[in-house]
């Protein structure tokens, strides 16, 4: 290793910043954020600069530096735009062996800053050695997309709990288990999401526990419309920490690639008159795997909550008293919106939206077809395929013209988007010869028109305003 990583104790230790621009501005907050003591030496300050000595949170020292200025820092940081001042600062710092950081120069410089992941009291710092800062910046913005906000809130409940933890379980190997299946478990998830005194409540009864099995729980995770790229940072985090996963034909097989390998994969998959299995065996399925202390993911398309289901699943967990979260995905109709260049608002169009699913629980389509015809709005149908002739006859009878633009969207944002446009006359006909399946969702209003100026993703196929003459898939 070219620098030996060490984490450094600056409260309220004297730290002295040699420039007053914006490049040692940028020193200065980090020196704050360690509560350092912060001396400055500049002629002249920047505005932010100077509110901050205003405000006492720095001292400042008006003038050019001097080389005796260095006695008593535990850090020493040279900001200035000329060389010949670093090389100053450097030198005096390292007579008195005092770590100096020169920015931008590490020949000059004894340590340097590396860039820093701030989960505190959780840090995580990455350092391409000053060769290549930029590099390290890439890595620390991939770090911040997968490592929870909420991580140093855990570490700092976790702290809290170390000695009983080791009082509790001698055995090292014992006590490595244990914190392991509390970090990846309900009580982690309770303390991110702000329910600490839940978490504590858990964690008490945990140590007080004979048994070694943990306590299961339940995450109903929106997997989104379909690209993996669309995933929330925390559907993402469940996906590889769970131990079973229950999926159905609504989740891309992409998306599966992203669950933790080893975790068991059971398909529950819905179709129209075809379940795989009955929406209340799910429910049990979910309660008897959470009770035998697993974590258990449901995997569903879109959002959990738009049309998923998720509400009938998590009363039946709440009368169990399986402990249970929900995290909310993009909802189909959002994403296959956008993807297909159809605004689903647009004030030459629609001033409203309304999604509606194509049949009820019972399989009929007894909706509040006054408000559906209203003009000026857009309707989103989901699982209407099958019901597409039913519906497009409905919404003519209740008075919307035959020739209302319509598009249909065939696995919306990912690599198999198909967006096929036409009226509520032609859809039907549209569906069946261009041989549309599921997942698909039907948009209904004017703003269909936009599609094929607007469309960035995928070409948009218009279908004839009639189906006399069938198209060529």
């Amino acid at each position: 290793m070219d620098y030996f990583p060490i984490f450094l104790k600056l409260q309220d230790a004297p730290c002295l910043v040699v420039g007053g621009g914006d490049v040692a501005l940028r020193k200065i907050r980090l020196l704050k954020a360690a509560a350092a003591r912060i001396t400055v030496v500049a002629p002249e300050l920047t505005a932010e600069l100077g509110e901050m000595a205003q405000q006492g949170s720095l001292h400042w020292l008006p003038g050019y530096f001097a080389s005796e200025q260095v006695a008593g820092m535990r850090l020493v940081v040279a900001a200035t735009d000329q060389r010949a001042v670093n090389q100053q600062v450097s030198a005096a710092a390292q007579a008195h062996n005092i770590p100096v950081n020169v920015v931008d120069d590490p020949e000059l410089s004894t340590y340097i800053t590396p860039a820093i992941i701030d989960r505190s009291p959780l840090v995580i710092a990455v350092s391409s050695g000053g060769a290549v800062p930029v590099l390290a910046r890439l890595v620390r913005a991939r770090l911040e997309s997968i490592i929870p906000a909420g991580f140093g809130l855990l570490a700092a409940f976790s702290a809290r709990f170390r000695d009983k933890v080791k009082a509790r379980f001698g055995d090292v190997e014992a006590r490595r288990a244990f914190w392991e299946s509390v970090l990846e478990g309900p009580v982690a998830e309770a303390v991110m999401n702000g329910r600490e005194e839940a978490a504590c409540q858990e964690m008490e009864k945990r140590l007080a526990s004979t048994q070694d099995t943990p306590s299961g729980a339940v995450y109903l995770v929106g997997a989104g419309p379909g690209n993996p790229d669309l995933l929330t940072f925390r559907a993402l985090r469940l996906m590889q920490q769970a131990d079973v996963v229950l999926h159905d034909n609504l989740v891309a097989p992409e998306l599966l690639e992203l669950v933790r390998r080893d975790a068991e994969r059971i398909y529950v998959g819905k179709a129209r008159a075809n379940h795989s299995l009955p929406q209340e065996d799910i429910n049990l399925l979910m309660v008897r795997l959470a009770s035998e202390g697993k974590r258990v993911l449901r995997l569903k398309g879109g959002d959990p909550f738009t049309f998923g289901r998720g509400g009938e699943e998590i009363e039946t967990l709440a009368e169990h008293g399986i402990p249970f979260e929900v995290v909310p995905g993009i909802t189909s109709a959002n994403g296959a919106a956008s993807y297909a260049g159809i605004p689903l608002t647009h004030r030459d169009h629609a001033q409203s939206v309304t999604f509606v699913t194509g049949h009820k629980k019972d399989g009929s389509i007894n909706l509040d077809w006054p408000a559906l015809t209203r003009p000026d709005q857009t309707v989103v149908v989901y699982m209407g395929l099958t019901m597409a002739a039913e519906l497009c006859a409905a919404f003519i009878q209740h008075g919307k013209p035959a020739d209302t633009p319509v598009a249909v969207i065939e696995w919306a944002t990912t690599a198999r988007q198909r967006t096929l446009t036409g009226t509520l006359s032609s859809l039907p006909a549209l569906i069946s010869s261009y041989g549309v399946a599921s997942p698909a969702l039907i948009i209904v209003g004017s703003v269909v028109t936009l599609a094929d100026k607007l469309a960035w993703y995928r070409r948009v196929e218009n279908g004839p305003a009639t189906m006399a003459d069938s198209p060529q898939t």
